[in-house]
């Protein structure tokens, strides 16, 4: 071996060292809910929660998915049809604001943008309102309009900084052939659109998972996403910590899965130019 060669293998490992350290920091939360999930309930303990349990109990997966096993369903019934609209409302908006400079245009996309720096705590009461004029309060489709809605702005932004990067000679020789815009769209665009596609969904996907605020305020006891089950798994005097982490893993694993098979194609996506400016 080289001097090159040893400095290059130097080099990777001290790059490797603390990328290792941070995956081990990350993966404490998943550690402390698996060991405690397979526990018995008298094996919980503050001072033995790193200790790994004394057999594997499953029936406290058991009775956590048991228990949320609506909500789960409740979370893709919203993620779902969430994630796909959203991104085909941001491809649409992408699409016209990169390649169709209207009047106005420069405003519009600033102004769209402005939505992804609105907290949501400052939009619920007249969220609410709302909600409850056109009769969607406390309905699931009343969620799903809610993340499409504020979806849109980072799908937008993801799209649009995409499509800026396509050859605008490939679509003017189809504008000049007699295609409308929404034929460009859907005979050339679309197709080239599946990077920026998986990026817009996965990121969707997550966020509408994991939400807890619109959920707990838009949504009633028959129509909880997990998360607010979970929430609610609390008992009022005991607390059964081995059920409620084997339901936190259970709340958790979707959103694992889709990284871990997905993760490389997000890569790919960000790559491709999902997020270029």
């Amino acid at each position: 071996m080289n001097g090159r060669s040893r400095l290059q293998l130097n080099t990777s490992m001290w790059l490797y060292i603390p990328l290792a350290v941070m995956t081990a920091f990350y993966l404490i939360p998943l550690y402390i809910m698996l060991v405690t999930g397979f526990k018995s309930f008298e094996e919980v303990d503050l001072q033995t929660m790193w200790n790994l349990p004394s057999g594997f109990h499953v029936d406290n997966f058991v009775a956590a998915f048991g228990t949320l096993a609506p909500n789960l369903t409740n979370s893709f019934m919203l993620v779902i049809p969430a994630a796909i609209l959203s991104s085909f409302v941001g491809s649409i908006n992408g699409f016209i604001l990169a390649k169709w400079k209207f009047p106005g245009a420069d405003i519009i996309f600033p102004v769209l943008l402005f939505g992804m720096f609105i907290p949501y705590q400052s939009i619920l009461i007249p969220l609410v309102e709302f909600m409850r004029t056109v009769n969607l309060y406390g309905t699931l489709p009343g969620l799903i309009l809610t993340h499409i809605i504020y979806g849109i702005p980072i799908t937008t932004l993801t799209f649009r900084n995409y499509y800026a990067t396509l050859p605008r000679e490939v679509l003017e020789s189809a504008h000049i052939d007699g295609a409308g815009m929404l034929q460009i769209y859907r005979s050339i665009v679309l197709p080239l659109s599946p990077p920026a596609f998986v990026v817009v969904l996965i990121w969707q996907f997550t966020s509408a998972w994991n939400d807890f605020l619109f959920a707990v305020v838009l949504t009633d006891s028959q129509t909880w996403p997990v998360t607010v089950a979970l929430n609610n798994m609390a008992g009022s005097q005991i607390i059964a910590w081995n059920v409620q982490m084997a339901g936190s893993f259970l709340a958790a694993l979707p959103t694992l899965l889709v990284y871990i098979f997905l993760g490389r194609f997000f890569i790919r996506g960000l790559m491709a130019g999902a997020l270029k400016g």
